[in-house]
């Protein structure tokens, strides 16, 4: 069998998609070498309007759009066409488009659905996004769980987690803390956290380490913690580029807090529970799935949202019984959930549907 894939973030790409494209391909290259794969690395008018002229004639059975899109002549072509869908967060969250790249990603995106073969959802939450904003119907859309990169499956010893610490911030390293991961945007919601640390007594309150960059929202969330004097509570790094610090950062922290209004899968959950730590996140989107059953979820919509986040922070830090199982029941969860290979078994199997 010859796959051939839009390649694009695979080279270019060091987050999400870009993971995701990598972690997939490589797999497959490990586990099922007696294929071919053909990774396509095209300028953007080739790689959206003559790629399946190409995929084609380079003979491939399948062609696989790795990150929500496929080229427009792939329709009738001799190879099946997948795409994976990571999330349509251009419809969920217009605000946080520009007017043009909304139109542009539903477009295009959209019709790649449309077009495809197959639809491999990255979530069950996202697969509902895909029928209910496309049409496309649930036999061709296949839930494919993504896993994390894979040095998150590797606990890091204790030793080297403080070491790490100590490199970053000095000798003392940093006071017991909660962790947040991610974009500063309205759409991760950490307001929402910012407000909860408000609730909580000033002599049992936990740093809030935000690992993540922003614009607007950023400024946002500065102001609040100015006039609600956190200062001495938070602290912004938006440069933190060691995977494994970052790692370290994840499983040295009490809890990790993710209050997001929407996900198409959320990573940093994951990445949180393999390291054993418990997290408190949403009921909304595809959070739960990412969390599990034993996740400290809260309503972010509900007028008591703060409060909520206020109590899973307390018990979280004040009870060490309580917080390390709920880690380690989560992280049997991520594991049994999402790996690596079985991201790559259930993909194969997709293909060969097909041929």
């Amino acid at each position: 069998m010859k796959v051939g894939f839009d390649a694009k973030r695979y080279f270019h790409n060091n987050t999400g998609l870009g993971n995701y494209s990598r972690t997939l391909v490589n797999g497959l290259k490990n586990m099922f070498p007696d294929n071919d794969y053909i990774l396509y690395d095209e300028k953007s008018f080739t790689r959206t309007f003559r790629l399946g002229h190409k995929a084609e004639s380079d003979g491939c059975d399948i062609f696989h759009g790795l990150s929500n899109e496929l080229p427009f002549d792939i329709k009738g072509r001799k190879a099946k066409s997948i795409v994976t869908m990571h999330d349509v967060a251009w419809l969920t969250f217009p605000d946080m488009y520009h007017w043009a790249d909304r139109h542009i990603y539903d477009y295009k995106y959209g019709n790649s659905c449309k077009r495809a073969d197959k639809v491999i959802a990255i979530s069950e939450s996202t697969k509902r996004d895909v029928m209910r904003f496309y049409g496309v119907p649930e036999d061709r859309i296949e839930v494919i769980y993504q896993p994390v990169q894979e040095y998150y499956y590797s606990p890091l010893p204790q030793s080297d987690c403080d070491r790490f610490i100590r490199e970053q911030f000095g000798e003392d390293g940093l006071p017991p803390y909660i962790l947040y991961v991610g974009s500063i945007n309205s759409r991760k919601n950490l307001l929402g956290a910012l407000q909860a640390l408000t609730l909580i007594p000033e002599e049992q309150r936990p740093l809030l380490l935000i690992v993540g960059n922003g614009r607007e929202y950023r400024h946002e969330c500065e102001a609040f913690i100015q006039k609600n004097h956190l200062e001495k509570y938070t602290r912004i790094e938006t440069s933190i580029h060691n995977n494994l610090l970052l790692q370290a950062l994840y499983t040295n922290a009490m809890a990790f807090i993710y209050p997001s209004f929407y996900e198409g899968f959320g990573l940093p959950v994951v990445e949180a529970a393999l390291q054993k730590t418990p997290v408190i996140t949403t009921t909304v989107s595809s959070l739960p799935e990412a969390a599990g059953p034993d996740a400290c979820l809260i309503d972010p919509h509900s007028e008591d949202a703060a409060e909520q986040m206020a109590h899973h922070i307390s018990r979280l830090c004040s009870d060490k019984a309580y917080a390390e199982t709920v880690g380690e029941k989560m992280e049997a969860y991520a594991r049994t959930m999402f790996s690596p290979a079985k991201l790559t078994t259930e993909v194969f199997k997709a293909y060969k549907s097909l041929t």
